[in-house]
């Protein structure tokens, strides 16, 4: 598998906006070469009477998923980069590099592009830590070419990250919110993803984003809408590993349902 193709290859999208470049900027040629190879494939080198290149990603189709016209194999792809590039962010927040938190990146690229990804994924991810981004404008992109679904579960394996060595720092949950607002979560996801990775008596009305006073009703009712947003088929386009990370968060919204109705009495 030569450098790079694997997780640019089939990207079209990440041939535009901060993403491409940061690549672009990191791996020189290796990586322009297969940018320009997947707008060809798109029909995207072609130059208007101007003499400008034409953008097409605005014009790309949309899938009933929520997704422009890309196929799953693209999705994964573009799932991996995101990873890449905001798990630095959150890896720096506490201005220490764990190793706890790289064995997580690491085992995530082993388990859905197999082994002989491995070191292409973990000297991009050290090219992209040496470097300074604007989150803003990476969250932006990813939120313009991936579903919502897709950035909740992305945001989960963030948090999941962060939460490797046992505990968030302030810092790290700082950035988490940060991220979390850049690929355009609502404020209550984005809350009730990083109480999945707390214990206390609060944490599950949290996680199931209700607060404590809410009555018997309401609860079933929240469940009911949490597990319908986050049900693991949601995911499915992104490969069995992911679906399979779902459904562990879909089990932490289960548990958290649980605990609240041990603690009521409720059937």
């Amino acid at each position: 598998m030569g450098s790079t193709k694997w997780i640019v290859g089939f990207l079209g999208w990440v041939a535009f906006g901060p993403i491409g470049a940061l690549l672009g900027f990191m791996l020189g040629s290796a990586v322009e070469d297969h940018i320009e190879a997947a707008r060809q494939l798109r029909g995207d080198s072609s130059r208007s009477s101007g003499g400008s290149y034409t953008n097409t990603q605005s014009s790309q189709r949309t899938s009933s998923s929520g997704t422009r016209g890309y196929t799953a194999n693209e999705q994964r792809n573009s799932f991996l980069v995101s990873l890449l590039v905001l798990s630095s962010a959150v890896i720096k927040a506490d201005g220490k590099t764990l190793q706890s938190e790289i064995n997580c990146v690491r085992e995530f690229v082993r388990k859905n592009f197999g082994q002989n990804a491995v070191n292409e994924a973990m000297r991009i991810l050290e090219g992209v830590h040496r470097q300074e981004y604007n989150i803003y404008q990476v969250g932006s992109q990813i939120a313009t070419n991936m579903n919502y679904s897709q950035r909740l579960q992305l945001f989960h394996y963030l948090a999941q990250i962060a939460a490797s060595d046992g505990e968030f720092t302030k810092s790290e949950k700082g950035i988490l919110e940060t991220i979390g607002a850049a690929i355009h979560l609502n404020t209550s996801d984005i809350n009730s993803v990083i109480s999945m990775f707390y214990k206390d008596s609060v944490s599950a009305y949290s996680v199931l984003e209700i607060k404590p006073t809410a009555t018997d009703d309401e609860v079933k009712t929240a469940y009911r809408r949490m597990a319908m947003k986050n049900h693991p088929d949601k995911v499915a386009t992104l490969g069995p590993e992911v679906q399979k990370a779902a459904a562990e968060k879909f089990r932490k919204i289960q548990e958290a349902y649980e605990a609240i109705k041990k603690e009521r009495g409720m059937s």
